[in-house]
């Protein structure tokens, strides 16, 4: 085995002279992170929209309706799709460096794996939102705002299964690069979902209890377009595997990974749900809540673009990483961050030209598209950020640093961004204004430290780590069979 292992890491050493970066090369790894990131806006967009879409059409019924659902889509965000997400992006290391060593079996062993652990994991979430009113009641929310919003989020509970499957499904093809199979499925579903979601809120008579059932179905539609794909067409030959007891083998190794990686996620997605709460104690709870509420669901309209780049960017980079390619995953990483910043000049000028007309997409009330007005400059700042905090985001999970990306998520939201936040809104009594300019400073000084870490990475050295863990692996199940 240590043989093997030493003839690999020569190959990778034997690059060493090739890491310098040509412009036809760099024109060529751009043309192929655009291939990937390109239909992965349309995979993203249909799932992180869905949600923002009944919030469009609940806003519609009124404040109560539209604070009370907003309420419970970022406190079921915060308590269950946000550590579903976190986990599931294991599987970008994990299946992404197995495919790039050419490990297929493996591959599909650590999807089933991951689809097994991600249901495990959403029985103590429903019992968490089975309680949700209660417990936003004994935080301090307003009792009326709070029991209407824990009752949408029990209607969610079907949503948060189709989620965890669909997850999985996702990693599955993006690791592969099969995209276009993903675009139609997820074009599909975002069409079926406005027509459906209109229908249940406006027409079914069921009101904003329509909205979560249009959600939950969706969901569950993707997915069972995806898995009928999976198991009949021939591009998914290599890595489609039957269920076997193989998977619980897999169950520690994607755990150690899985945890990590949901922390690092929940610490950001966190930190936007923590200050819509803390919208909820401000003077005039309904109407603060509302608009924190429409700033976050408009930035995470907007976070899929660069969330597009970010998996692309992750599969390239776990894919070269898992081949022993130092010179691949690098250009990865700098492709993506230039295709980053022209996507957030792009964007953010987009939203400041638009400044006028986007509180109209979510409310009819004077007040409330008066302040959407007002925030507008602060939302131009958040969306070029968070552009480039995506992309970086997704080199470091391509990278398998997430133990890494959970401590500088950490310092930058809950030591920096959230004081600040409570700081500017409470005490200096900016309100909403003052919570969005602390979250964005956070957001901002995690582009930061990304950054740093990124530019001064030894990718050599990841290229030598990544491909010695799935040469032991292999190395390792040989000598089980032998044995």
């Amino acid at each position: 085995m240590e043989k093997a292992l030493l003839e690999k890491n020569i190959e990778v050493g034997n690059e060493q002279d090739h890491l310098h970066i040509t412009w036809r090369v760099f024109y060529k790894e751009v043309k192929e992170v655009c291939w990937v990131a390109g239909p992965m806006v349309v995979v993203n967009t249909s799932t992180f929209f869905l949600q923002t879409i009944t919030l469009m059409m609940v806003g519609h019924l009124g404040k109560l309706a539209q604070s009370s659902t907003g309420i419970a889509i970022s406190l079921c965000a915060v308590t269950g799709f946000s550590v579903i997400f976190g986990m599931a992006t294991a599987l970008e290391t994990l299946c992404g460096q197995a495919y790039g060593a050419k490990q297929y079996k493996k591959f599909g062993v650590q999807i089933h794996t991951g689809m097994f652990c991600l249901i495990l994991c959403c029985l103590p979430l429903c019992v968490l939102w089975l309680n949700l009113g209660n417990l936003l009641v004994l935080v301090g929310q307003d009792p009326l705002i709070a029991h209407e919003a824990g009752k949408f989020a029990v209607c969610l509970i079907p949503a948060l299964f189709g989620y965890a499957i669909l997850q999985a499904l996702v990693r599955y093809y993006l690791m592969q690069s099969l995209i276009i199979p993903l675009m139609f499925s997820s074009s599909f579903t975002i069409c079926f979902h406005v027509a459906f979601s209109w229908t249940m809120v406006f027409k079914s008579g069921m009101g904003r209890f329509g909205g979560a059932f249009a959600i939950a179905t969706s969901y569950w539609l993707n997915v069972i377009i995806l898995a009928l794909y999976k198991k009949f067409s021939d591009s998914c030959a290599k890595t489609r595997v039957p269920v076997s007891i193989e998977l619980f083998r897999e169950i520690g190794g994607f755990f150690r990974i899985a945890i990590p990686s949901s922390i690092m996620a929940c610490l950001q997605w966190w930190s936007y749900e923590l200050t819509t709460l803390l919208a909820g104690l401000l003077p005039n709870p309904q109407l603060e809540t509302s608009i924190l509420a429409v700033c976050v669901s408009m930035n995470v309209t907007i976070y899929s673009i660069p969330e597009s780049i970010g998996s692309a960017a992750s599969a390239r980079v776990s894919n070269a990483l898992g081949a022993g390619c130092p010179q691949a995953a690098r250009a990865s990483a700098l492709c993506s961050r230039f295709l980053a910043t022209c996507e957030a000049l792009l964007v953010s000028s987009i939203v400041f030209a638009s400044r006028n007309v986007l509180g109209h997409v979510f409310s009819s009330e004077p007040d409330v598209l008066e302040y959407v007005t007002e925030l507008v400059p602060l939302l131009v700042l958040s969306a070029f950020v968070d552009s480039l905090q995506g992309t970086l985001t997704g080199i470091a999970r391509g990278s398998g640093w997430q133990h890494i990306g959970a401590y500088v998520n950490f310092g930058c939201y809950y030591i920096v961004g959230i004081p600040l936040a409570a700081i500017l809104g409470f005490w200096v009594d900016m309100r909403g204004k003052g919570l969005w300019i602390g979250i964005t400073t956070g957001t901002l000084c995690q582009v930061i430290a990304l950054f740093i870490i990124i530019s001064c990475t030894d990718w050599m050295k990841e290229a030598r780590r990544a491909r010695e863990r799935a040469l032991q692996k292999a190395l390792a199940e040989e000598e089980n069979v032998f044995i």
